[in-house]
């Protein structure tokens, strides 16, 4: 089964500063067909105008996942980081128990486009946590390289979720295959550019839902920039 969710599906909310695109339920987008697929609960496509940001605020019982397309993004959290991550940075915070944070653009007039995701941990009130990795073009490049994992495998970032995030970057000749075991899902969101999966053609922005296959074939890409989610059952 593949279902695609085309961009302009999603939910959208821009308020000036923010324009923000998002793929499941979120604030005052509310779609009860699109609430979560497996444990992974937001997508949301995120451009923030230069010098703007998210102020202090608080998480918890969530896994949050930054993946920066464009721009570069200010982090400060109550468990003393602090950081500045830019296109190839994922960054890891476990909310736990608790946790506060800020966001911003960390340019005065650039704009900051990026992805943040959050997964649903398998436990509740887990110690906060937070972690980033860099992983350059030259590792995604026709193939996925894992960047969020529940075991850290291969130097990616540690999620306490049943889901393995993938990164990729497609075009021309260059294809990628995963294997889905059995029992689990599969959800390919198209951060940029275009490209088949499993046949279906994708834009920019667009998704595919996948079950009950074996495999997923990224192919026939145009510049394109994918990220990959191997997902479990809600709470399995």
């Amino acid at each position: 089964m593949i279902e695609i969710r085309r961009s302009d599906e999603r939910g959208h909310a821009n308020h000036g500063w923010l324009d923000s695109y998002h793929s499941f339920s979120f604030a005052d987008y509310r779609d009860p067909q699109h609430v979560h697929f497996g444990p992974l609960r937001v997508i949301n496509e995120d451009r923030i105008a230069g010098g703007q940001g998210f102020g202090t605020h608080g998480h918890r019982d969530m896994e949050i996942v930054t993946y920066v397309l464009d721009g570069a993004l200010s982090h400060r959290d109550s468990m003393g980081n602090g950081s500045t991550i830019r296109h190839g940075d994922v960054q890891r915070m476990s909310a736990g128990t608790g946790v506060m944070h800020s966001e911003f653009n960390a340019s005065p007039d650039e704009p900051l486009h990026l992805l943040q995701i959050w997964v649903i941990p398998q436990r509740a009130g887990e110690q906060p946590g937070y972690e980033e990795k860099r992983f350059d073009d030259a590792d995604k490049r026709g193939r996925l390289r894992v960047v969020a994992s529940p075991d850290g495998r291969d130097g990616s970032v540690t999620i306490h979720a049943d889901a393995s995030i993938y990164a990729a970057l497609i075009d021309g000749t260059e294809q990628a295959e995963f294997a889905l075991p059995n029992g689990r899902l599969a959800y390919v969101h198209v951060a940029r550019g275009a490209l088949t999966v499993n046949g279906e053609a994708l834009d920019a922005g667009d998704a595919a839902k996948l079950a009950d296959t074996d495999k997923v074939t990224l192919e026939k890409g145009d510049n394109a920039e994918v990220l990959l989610f191997d997902l479990g059952p809600l709470n399995g």
